[in-house]
């Protein structure tokens, strides 16, 4: 296979949304985020990336006909070097609520998922090691929490996109517009079902809760044995 499609917008523009219309309308795999989930040891590659260093996109992207989200939106200008033929689609929405979404859904799994917790669960490990040291300390140099410094982070990849990426590859898309301007871009009939409106935003909030709460649990459950064998070794030091 070969990548056909490029989603070049950051994560929180509809890239779910938009990887599931991908696959609807016949790109046999769309490379999202959660992909690491799957395939942790891809981590190393898209790492090795953003370090510089070179990349086998073939080798990595083997399986999929489109990418979006992050980590490959970073990297639209080398893939669309590798595949000349693809298409670009950059998703955006309002950047005051782009950062709301972030803000509250896949920044926190940096800062307030355990890290000794989440080293345990190697798939989850990767993925936000990967994003820590590469998305929020490195393309938003460790100031994601400075609003206004994201916002324009945000506002310079749109800029970079739309000035690097020629204008008959490239088309601008809101997911909130639905199939038709996405249909008429990739040449394909708009399919008769709805467009498939993702919104991860409760899952993701729900499942940081229960790895905190899951962490708090295993935290607990090490004091309370410490303790215990505490007690059995000095009851029987006499």
């Amino acid at each position: 296979m070969t990548i056909r499609v490029l989603g070049a917008g950051m994560g929180r523009t509809g890239t779910k949304s938009l990887q599931a219309a991908f696959e609807k309308l016949g790109y046999a795999k769309c490379h999202h985020m959660v992909e690491l989930l799957r395939n942790p040891a891809q981590a190393k590659v898209w790492m090795a990336a953003y370090r510089g260093e070179a990349v086998d996109w073939q080798a990595l992207l083997a399986d999929y006909q489109a990418t979006t989200d992050w980590p490959a939106c970073r990297f639209y200008a080398e893939l669309l070097r590798e595949y000349p033929d693809a298409k670009v689609v950059l998703t955006v929405r309002d950047r005051e609520r782009w950062y709301e979404s972030v803000r509250e859904t896949i920044y926190p799994w940096s800062t307030q998922a355990p890290a000794w917790f989440v080293r345990l669960i190697p798939p989850l490990h990767a993925l936000r090691t990967l994003s820590k040291h590469n998305i929020w300390e490195g393309e938003f140099g460790g100031r994601f929490e400075d609003r206004e410094h994201a916002l324009t982070v945000f506002d310079a990849h749109i800029e970079a996109v739309q000035r690097e990426v020629p204008a008959d590859q490239l088309l601008v898309y809101s997911v909130e517009e639905g199939w038709e301007p996405l249909c008429q871009f990739l040449g394909h009939p708009v399919p008769t079902e709805p467009f498939p409106h993702l919104n991860e935003r409760q899952q993701l909030q729900r499942a940081l809760r229960v790895v905190k709460g899951a962490a708090l649990v295993a935290q607990l459950g090490a004091a309370a044995l410490v303790g215990w064998l505490s007690f059995v070794l000095l009851s029987g030091s006499g």
